[in-house]
């Protein structure tokens, strides 16, 4: 991968994430100039070759392309809404964790203030950015994402989902619902069996073949969801789903029902709408159609 070494980068954000990022730049001899708000979090970065600016419009003035990692939404605002008119004619790639919404709003604020923008949506942790397994959703403007494509590739395998700017978050979020409710799962069995004096170490050993072989059904649920028809042969039936013992034996081990509870509840549902033989699948329509 080429280094366009003409290009001048500004990251403003140095939490682990915003350092993360621009210290993949440095190392691939980007120009770039960092910015945060507390000062200090740069010194590693300046040591490697990396320039610090004592002001957020220093940063923005030295680089024509400019990385915003921040806190959230308001405090992408709060930073950049003061220097519009120094952003004007700049590339703005925003890769704070924003809703769809607020992804959309910030790109329309940009293309009021003369900005071209790009969102991203990271989908890894600092100490895997430039490494295997990062990823990086991008939406927004494909003329920016096409031209700092290699740019963009040191962080992690980008894609890009098209013009509209809320489609990296809506990818992003999404994603991290089904790893969230699936670590809630993985605690949910770890206090199962802590009361037999099973180590949650021990559990992990298990669990950990055992999902990872459960996600190869994904491709078979997607196709009947896709499909419409949820009495499709060969699919576990809402019945026999039924979560009943599970929670008979949450409950035996003193530990909360609540994850196991919100699935049966979906299950329930459909269960109880005369669905109880079409497939597991169908509890997609409990969570398009919230009770």
């Amino acid at each position: 991968m080429t280094t366009d070494n003409s290009v001048q980068v500004s990251v403003l954000g140095l939490g682990a994430m915003g350092t993360a990022l621009a210290g993949a730049l440095v190392k691939a001899g980007y120009a770039t100039t960092c910015w945060n708000r507390s000062p200090g979090k740069a010194d590693e970065l300046v040591a490697q070759g990396a320039e610090v600016a004592a002001t957020a419009q220093d940063a923005v003035l030295a680089g024509r392309l400019v990385v915003v990692c921040l806190l959230d939404h308001a405090s992408v605002h709060e930073v950049l809404d003061p220097l519009s008119d120094e952003l004007a004619g700049r590339t703005l790639v925003n890769v704070t964790t924003t809703s769809p919404a607020q992804s959309r709003e910030l790109a329309d604020w940009a293309a009021r203030a003369g900005v071209t923008y790009l969102d991203g949506g990271i989908m890894a942790v600092p100490d895997m950015i430039g490494g295997p397994g990062s990823s990086i959703l991008y939406s927004g403007s494909a003329e920016v994402f096409d031209e700092y494509k290699p740019l963009l590739e040191l962080w992690g395998t980008s894609t890009y989902f098209g013009e509209d700017a809320g489609l990296a978050s809506l990818y992003d979020l999404a994603l991290l619902a089904g790893m969230y409710v699936m670590f809630a799962g993985f605690a949910h069995g770890a206090a199962m069996v802590a009361p037999a004096g099973v180590t949650a170490r021990e559990f992990a050993a298990l669990a950990t073949p055992w999902l990872a072989a459960m996600t190869g059904a994904f491709e078979g649920f997607a196709a009947v969801v896709d499909g419409g028809d949820y009495t499709v042969a060969g699919q576990q039936s809402l019945e026999f789903s039924s979560l009943d013992h599970l929670l008979a034996a949450s409950s035996d081990q003193g530990i909360s029902t609540e994850v196991v509870g919100m699935v049966q509840r979906l299950i329930r549902r459909q269960i109880d709408a005369g669905h109880g033989e079409e497939s597991f699948a169908r509890i997609i329509e409990s969570i398009r159609q919230p009770g």
